[in-house]
């Protein structure tokens, strides 16, 4: 369930959604009001005129009665006749006795004036009072006063009333369907979330549920993706960890071995091999290690170390450095530069080498070459080779093939990683490719068109 807070989304698209409806509904119930005072404005007008229709005659055939008679329709209306001395010779029932309600006249030469007067003599509460001059009168001129309620500006209580009832109506029927739908369309984002919430690392198999709202669906099969990745990256991790565990032990435990029985038996013990021995245990822990902290500073982004190298050059000082059990054959083609990291470009190159080593028959092929605008460097062993469909699976850290690891109990299945990702940092690539036999590495780097033009730029930007 969708909880209800200030910082909820829910809550926002309600608030808004009311706060604009809220405003839409001002805006028309303002307009409704101002409309219906207009129009009983000019009902007040007309019965104003109504009046003076009705008296006006009796005024001019003088058979004026003092006292005027009511409307038959009972709407209010307050009526005197006042002479030319302002003396009221005639009134409504309301107005009988009671003062002139006004003598004002216009000034101006008009036959109409009209004022509001809050309230005027005789009466309560605010009145419009309209003056209509009568001539032809004996003595002077006549005054004719008709009053009649004040319109406000919104008509009546009724309309605000109805306003204000329609506006508060319908605002709330907005926000609570605002509420609804908004409920409504993250109803499915709450069951990704709780589906989430409940995977933990015994139940990576499990999968949040897949809506038919294509944006959601989109969420939810990006979520679904993800921890497919992170299933299958758990399951490399217990595999590593189980395989790195056995590899660990054993050197450890041969050591131990070695040692307690010197230990026991010291006179007889071959004390120059049982070191021999251990310091071979001791090599194949730290390679271990070495290789654990290479992925580590590769996972932390650390800078390179970039220099202009001949390709071939690098390649060949590294062969010379070392002593292999299969025959090498070298190809290497000189003036094929690269700007890179050299100690990281020797430590994935002869990754590769070493791996190629452990699976050759009897012979290794190392080529070096330009390749358009890249730089290829080629690793060939003649050995039983890769099945297509696992090519890529050999560069997933941790990943041993069960062939490889029949063939090399002291591989840790870091070594191929390592140089597909120190490759991936100098922007180039490291991939498997069709051969005739055995497996056929190939890493391709950016090469240096002109490396006299790249020499005199670094010197120029040299401090």
């Amino acid at each position: 369930m969708l909880n209800w807070n200030g910082s909820s989304l829910r809550a926002h698209r309600t608030l808004a959604t009311g706060a604009v409806a809220a405003l839409v509904c001002t805006g028309f119930s303002v307009l409704f009001l101002v409309f219906v005072g207009s129009q009983e404005t000019t009902m007040a007008q007309g019965r104003a005129t109504t009046g003076w229709d009705r008296v006006l005659p009796l005024i001019k055939l003088g058979r004026l009665p003092a006292l005027l008679p009511d409307r038959k329709d009972g709407k209010v209306q307050a009526i005197q006749v006042l002479d030319a001395r302002n003396r009221v010779v005639a009134a409504t029932r309301q107005l009988v006795g009671e003062p002139p309600i006004t003598t004002l006249r216009s000034t101006d030469g008009g036959v109409r004036t009209q004022r509001t007067l809050c309230p005027p003599a005789g009466l309560k509460g605010c009145m419009t009072v309209i003056s209509y001059k009568v001539y032809s009168q004996p003595g002077g001129i006549w005054l004719l006063n008709v009053a009649v309620p004040t319109v406000p500006w919104y008509g009546n209580a009724t309309a605000l009333v109805l306003a204000i009832g329609a506006s508060l109506l319908i605002t709330a029927m907005m926000a609570a369907w605002a509420f609804r739908m908004v409920g409504k369309d993250f109803a499915p984002v709450e069951a990704i979330r709780t589906e989430l919430a409940e995977i933990t690392a015994t139940g990576l198999d499990r999968r949040v549920p897949v809506p038919k709202h294509q944006e959601i669906r989109s969420l939810a099969e990006t979520v679904n993706d993800t921890l497919d990745r992170l299933e299958g990256a758990y399951q490399q991790l217990r595999q590593f960890t189980s395989d790195a565990s056995h590899d660990l032990r054993s050197p450890i435990t041969a050591m131990l071995a070695q040692v307690e029985e010197g230990l026991m038996y010291p006179d007889d013990t071959d004390w120059p091999r049982t070191a021999t021995a251990v310091l071979t245990g001791i090599e194949r822990l730290q390679a271990i290690v070495t290789d654990l902290l290479t992925l580590a500073r590769l996972d932390a982004r650390a800078p390179l170390t970039r220099n202009p190298t001949d390709l071939a050059q690098l390649v060949s000082a590294e062969l010379g450095r070392r002593t292999y059990r299969k025959e090498i054959v070298k190809d290497l083609r000189q003036n094929v530069f690269i700007d890179c990291d050299r100690l990281r470009i020797t430590r994935g190159h002869t990754n590769m080498i070493d791996n190629a080593e452990r699976h050759a028959t009897s012979k290794i092929t190392v080529s070096v070459r330009a390749d358009g605008p890249t730089a290829a460097l080629e690793v060939i062993d003649d050995g039983a080779g890769i099945a297509a469909e696992q090519r890529e699976m050999v560069f997933d850290r941790f990943t041993r093939l069960d062939a490889s690891r029949d063939r090399d109990a002291g591989g840790t299945g870091l070594g191929l990683a390592i140089a597909r990702e120190i490759t991936e940092a100098h922007q180039g690539t490291l991939t498997i490719q069709d051969s005739e036999r055995g497996t056929r590495f190939v890493l391709r780097l950016p090469r240096m068109r002109s490396i006299s033009r790249q020499l005199t730029k670094r010197r120029s930007d040299a401090p």
